[in-house]
């Protein structure tokens, strides 16, 4: 903590710091963006991982050499290379203006030497075909026309775009669900999209649904091609991860169906209201909510009296919105020390508020600061969150990346069960190098064809 503390004394965050105290930020983005650093905490999904959720779908990468070795080590690191192709452009590409036909018949090529015809493709285009004006349109009614028999979707991977409208992740989350054709609805059809996890049996969602006759259905539980498809006969649509939200509308604007977002969020609040919520759509009992608070309320205090003042760091990666995190820890009496992230959500705003009048001193850490490269202080703390533990070089962290697929109620209990246990079982920090973490559980993947 020492060096932090000298290092914040030397470092203005209007001048690109990596450090400030909640009393002192700025809010949504307390630090300035510029040079960026990239932390060896692996296990957040990205483009390619979350496309293999399509079951029986095939990935094609459309891009230069260099940026190819990335997508292919993804590939290849969760069993997937099966399910993945890639096509290189090169300089005379550009300079001959066969940008176009380069990606037709590459993916022409792709598809026909092919052991298997793909139910669907996943072509990813990149940075360099819209530098260069490629016309897409083209080229997919190209494809279509070429394979009728087969869905292709229009993917991206297109990094320069991150910081203005859609991000590449949300993105990817939409198109996610592109191949879904309108279908007539089913009113006892409920779907949660956009999340690389499955969610919990045991959370209230799941329960509330199949307890009431609903069936519950999301892409992550399904292990062929029709069943993804059968995705577009729910009627209710839910999403809770934040990245989900924009990609839930467009399906529903153009499919139809009724889309709730029910973010994901510690606060027995936010969390009442979001079953509330979804109970008074689907026109159900709701749960007995002051029973699990109850029981959640006992899940954290047998946590903290395992876990005492040991100190806790935590960051983005474990779940969305780490503020709203920090300030219920805080609140049950366990010792947040920093929270580690670049941005917060709009609706972090009110616990950004309430962090900055009850805890000033809490500090915020940014993770992609180029500062960051050099900090890492070998400690015991307990972290939540792989780079958080990546940057303190603790071994006793929890490691769960996006949520894990916790939701509701069932979120405090797995949460209070996994503080324990991390501040009393050691890990190898070896674990929060393997990239895409549980992303070999996608079908057909890790092998097996």
């Amino acid at each position: 903590m020492k060096a932090l503390h000298d290092a914040l004394k030397n470092v203005e965050v209007k001048d690109g710091g990596f450090a400030v105290r909640f009393a002192d930020a700025a809010f949504p983005e307390p630090f300035v963006s510029g040079l960026e650093y990239a932390s060896p905490a692996r296990g957040t999904w990205n483009i390619v991982h979350t496309g293999m959720l399509v079951p029986e779908a095939h990935e094609i990468f459309v891009c230069g050499a260099g940026c190819l070795r990335g997508v292919v080590l993804t590939a290849a690191e969760m069993g997937a290379m099966h399910r993945f192709s890639t096509i290189a452009v090169r300089d005379n590409d550009f300079l001959d203006g066969t940008l176009e036909e380069l990606l037709i018949e590459g993916v022409a090529d792709v598809v026909n030497k092919l052991s298997y015809r793909p139910k669907a493709l996943l072509v990813y285009t990149s940075c360099m075909h819209h530098f260069a004006g490629c016309d897409l349109d083209a080229v997919y009614r190209e494809l279509n026309e070429r394979f009728p028999e087969i869905d292709i979707t229009d993917c991206y991977m297109n990094p320069i775009m991150r910081k203005s409208g859609l991000t590449p992740d949300q993105l990817m989350r939409r198109q996610l669900y592109a191949a879904l054709k309108p279908m007539e609805k089913d009113p006892k059809k409920v779907a949660v999209l956009g999340n690389d996890f499955a969610t919990d049996d045991e959370s209230e969602l799941v329960k509330i649904c199949r307890d009431n006759g609903y069936l519950f259905m999301e892409i992550n539980r399904m292990q062929t091609y029709e069943e993804y498809l059968s995705l577009a006969e729910a009627d209710t649509y839910i999403t809770y991860y934040p990245s989900a939200e924009a990609g839930a509308d467009a399906l529903c604007k153009r499919i139809g169906g009724t889309h709730l977002h029910l973010p994901m969020a510690f606060s027995y609040r936010q969390t009442r209201e979001n079953l509330m919520r979804l109970c008074e759509h689907l026109q159900v009992e709701c749960p007995d909510f002051e029973a699990l608070e109850k029981r959640c309320e006992e899940a954290f205090a047998k946590a903290k009296a395992v876990i005492g003042d040991r100190k806790i760091v935590l960051d983005y990666t474990f779940a969305p919105h780490p503020v709203c995190l920090a300030r219920f820890l805080l609140d049950h009496g366990f010792l947040v020390e920093r929270v580690y992230l670049d941005a917060m959500t709009s609706l972090e705003a009110e616990d950004f508020r309430y962090m900055q009048k009850h805890y000033p001193d809490v500090l915020l850490v940014a993770t992609v600061n180029a500062k960051m490269r050099f900090f890492e202080e070998p400690s015991d703390v307990l972290a939540i969150g792989q780079k958080a533990a990546g940057f303190t070089g603790t071994n006793y962290f929890v490691n769960v990346v996006e949520g894990g697929g916790m939701y509701g109620y069932e979120a405090f209990l797995k949460l209070a069960m996994l503080l324990t246990e991390a501040a009393t079982v050691p890990k190898d920090r070896k674990e929060i190098e393997i990239k895409g973490l549980g992303s070999d559980a996608c079908p057909g993947c890790g092998g097996n064809v």
